[in-house]
């Protein structure tokens, strides 16, 4: 192994330079990993481009997959890892001393690691991960599938805050991989019937490959199917006008449940917010995807579902490159000059 690899690192906002920087060295507690695949989240193109990370230079990537190369002492003697395993990492890495980790909600840690953005993350050749964040899955799983668990185990830690039962309409607000995530999961559970909306049509021809019984490619058509509204709705856009939409679409005593991040203010216009009232709608908010024991039966059962082939996800996969076009890349997805749904980066191989 050579005392340097190759590492997108941000200096700055929109400053992403593709240099040689030291292979970092695991500690007593911690694997270092060799990175097969890091998909681009969608939170990871604002914060490269504009709104930056908690300190600088950092190396950003979050969603990977890799192969253990080597243990620290501590992780080598306690034998649950071993050199050569397929790991996934689930990215935050957990307190464990406040409120919400004593009560085994992860997702609401309030002093919690990151990779990417608090600490370096995985548009790199390696990373050194705390064992607790190391998940070993079967050596047969596809890389690329072990790189995509964290979307779907966030599409499903939303769907389980709802009351979804078999037999619900749902409607699903983006078609990005989240969303395409989420209509698989509704359907798993029995959904009658599941729209999803979604303004680019190639990417509604996906949500049509995820088992979406239909779609529509616009508010008018996606007002026209709802009749009496949704019983769950799940927005995964993040848009001010779609989270509106979601509200605007669920049945009475209907749930919308919020995965997508907005980054300007969300209104909702007097007849929305007198609709929800008035229907008794619940609003969830969703954050991340992670439950006790960490990191939570969602990503368990989100690992079973891609190695079983209940999960499809390779019909999700418009790019996959080397670490060299990543700059590019990220400038491309922030001016929206590419269309792209899942986008993965291959560090270690061209």
């Amino acid at each position: 192994m050579s005392e340097t690899m190759q590492a997108a690192v941000l200096h700055a906002p929109g400053d992403i330079r593709v240099e040689q920087v030291p292979v970092p060295e695991p500690g007593p507690g911690e694997a270092l990993v060799r990175v097969a695949v890091c998909g681009v989240c969608g939170s990871d193109v604002p914060r490269m481009l504009h709104a930056g990370a908690y300190h600088f230079p950092i190396i950003c990537g979050h969603e990977f997959s890799g192969h253990v190369v080597r243990l620290g002492a501590d992780l080598a003697a306690a034998g649950r890892v071993h050199e050569g395993d397929l790991v996934t990492v689930p990215p935050l890495i957990p307190c464990h001393e406040c409120a919400p980790c004593s009560q085994g909600h992860f997702s609401l840690c309030k002093n919690y690691g990151y990779f990417g953005s608090r600490r370096d993350g995985a548009y790199a050749q390696y990373v050194t991960v705390p064992a607790e964040n190391l998940m070993v899955l079967p050596a047969d799983l596809d890389p690329r599938a072990a790189a995509m668990l964290d979307p779907a185990a966030i599409a499903l830690h939303a769907l389980w805050r709802t009351k979804m039962r078999g037999g619900k309409r749902v409607a699903v607000v983006g078609a990005g991989p989240i969303g395409l995530f989420a209509a698989q999961w509704a359907r798993l559970a029995g959904a009658a019937e599941v729209l999803v909306i979604e303004l680019n049509e190639q990417k509604a021809a996906m949500a049509t490959e995820a088992g979406a019984t239909h779609t529509a490619t616009s508010a008018q058509a996606a007002a026209e199917t709802a009749g009496d509204g949704y019983d769950v709705v799940i927005e995964s856009a993040g848009v001010p006008a779609t989270v509106d939409q979601a509200v605007a679409l669920t049945a009475r005593h209907g749930e919308a449940v919020f995965i997508g991040i907005p980054h300007e203010p969300v209104v909702l216009p007097k007849a929305t917010f007198s609709s929800f009232l008035r229907r008794e709608v619940t609003l969830h908010g969703a954050w991340n995807s992670f439950s006790a024991p960490f990191p939570g039966d969602e990503w368990r059962v989100a690992a079973r579902s891609l190695a079983s082939g209940d999960l499809a996800w390779k019909f999700m996969i418009t790019h996959e490159l080397g670490l060299d076009a990543l700059p590019e890349t990220i400038a491309s997805l922030g001016d929206r000059s590419i269309f792209s749904s899942k986008v993965l980066f291959l560090p270690n191989e061209g």
